[in-house]
């Protein structure tokens, strides 16, 4: 479905008197997501989450590395076609408030190039997928925060996509809306799709994820299944472990630190 390799992203900052200096968001990540999983992105604040994710997306060209995407056995190559096997929610997707949801869906759609009859039907189904039949008539200002968010969502369903790729989808929300979005992974899951997802909620993705990918610095500290991730550890559940990474990881940092003083 998707795989990354040596994946970089260079960003130049500038520091005082005028010195430029180049950063890694990114750094040389190896990844892959195949049909029918579910892979977790995890990382404290600044790790390279959002940059891999807008690369991954199609959102933001790399500065090395590749991204093959396939369908079954085929490479695809046309970025038209990749574009439509995703679906991808940013983590700060603002929404026009005078719009309703079903009027969103409607322009999505349009600008996918679908016929009036499978918007419609897409409509229907998407509202059933995510209970959005209580308030798709109401515009998007007059919505809570999980409405809004299931919403943002529902637009990245419109055009069928074979990828989901969703920056931290449940942040903030109330127990009820959370519940509603991991149930759509999983069921997209069930159904064959692939879900590439940021969280910060360790028991989240321990209960929905395959596997996971553990970011530092724009690096990957720790990639592999439950079990693997455990093993590795010797811990009992993912906080423990990703705490474990981190302070290896600290470890690291100031070592290098000392070694440059």
């Amino acid at each position: 479905m998707l795989e990354a390799e040596n994946l970089v992203k260079q960003f130049v900052k500038n520091e005082k008197k005028h010195r430029k200096v180049v950063f890694s968001a990114v750094d040389h990540v190896n990844l892959h997501v195949n049909a029918g999983e579910i892979v977790g992105v995890l990382g404290p604040n600044g790790a390279g989450k959002t940059t891999l994710l807008r690369m991954l997306g199609c959102l933001m060209q790399p500065t090395e590395g590749i991204v093959r995407y396939t369908d079954g056995n085929r490479i695809v190559t046309d970025q038209t076609e990749i574009k439509r096997q995703i679906g991808y929610l940013s983590g700060n997707t603002k929404l026009y408030g005078r719009l309703s949801t079903r009027e969103l869906l409607t322009i999505a759609g349009n600008i996918y190039g679908l016929s009036e009859d499978v918007i419609q039907a897409r409509i229907e189904e998407i509202a059933r997928i995510l209970s959005l039949e209580d308030f798709i008539d109401n515009r998007i200002e007059k919505l809570s925060t999980g409405q809004t968010q299931r919403a943002s969502i529902s637009r990245c369903l419109i055009h069928s996509p074979k990828l989901y790729i969703f920056d931290e989808p449940t942040l903030g929300l109330d127990i009820m809306s959370s519940s509603a979005i991991i149930d759509f992974m999983q069921k997209e899951k069930a159904r064959g799709k692939a879900v590439l997802y940021s969280t910060h909620y360790m028991e989240e993705a321990e209960m929905l994820c395959d596997r996971i990918v553990m970011l530092s610095r724009g690096r990957v500290i720790a990639q592999g299944t439950m079990d693997e991730i455990y093993a590795q550890t010797g811990c009992e559940n993912l906080r423990n472990a990703f705490r474990v990474f981190m302070a290896e990881e600290i470890k690291e940092e100031t070592g290098q630190m000392e070694g440059n003083t």
